[in-house]
């Protein structure tokens, strides 16, 4: 794999080009198959045909709809932690939801919580949300 944004073989699994330091799939100036320079508008590389859209999974192989979606639906019982790898957090969630389950209001604020974070995924561009939650392990809002 190469860089997108200074066109350097990168390993496959990289968030990072050690190089330049930007995500490999973030930019646009060359091909990610490779190498070679590419326009920002172009969809298709001229050298080796390879697709140059965005991969559907997201950057860093985490989807923010996805999380957004498990973050409403499942908030209260910390899916959308687990998915983004926050182990821990995740287990926080699923305890107190758990724990406090016969009252309700534990499962109810967590829900809120995994409802605002579901939300700010969704609002969030590509790009912040993988900075933020995939790059920058913001684990709480």
């Amino acid at each position: 794999m190469y860089c997108r944004n200074c066109g350097q073989p990168v390993d496959d699994k990289a968030i990072a080009c050690p190089k330049c330091g930007v995500p490999p799939s973030m930019e646009k100036k060359f091909c990610s198959n490779c190498g070679t320079p590419t326009e920002p508008n172009q969809i298709l590389c001229v050298k080796c045909g390879v697709s140059l859209a965005k991969r559907s999974a997201g950057l860093g192989g985490k989807n923010k709809i996805v999380a957004g979606v498990l973050g409403i639906l499942l908030g209260w019982l910390g899916i959308h932690k687990f998915y983004l790898g926050y182990t821990k957090q995740g287990l926080i969630m699923l305890l107190v939801s758990i724990l406090t389950s016969w009252t309700w209001i534990g499962p109810g604020l967590i829900g809120t919580i995994g409802l605002i974070e579901g939300i700010m995924y969704l609002v969030k561009s590509d790009e912040d949300f993988y900075a933020t939650y995939v790059q920058g392990k913001k684990k709480w809002f």
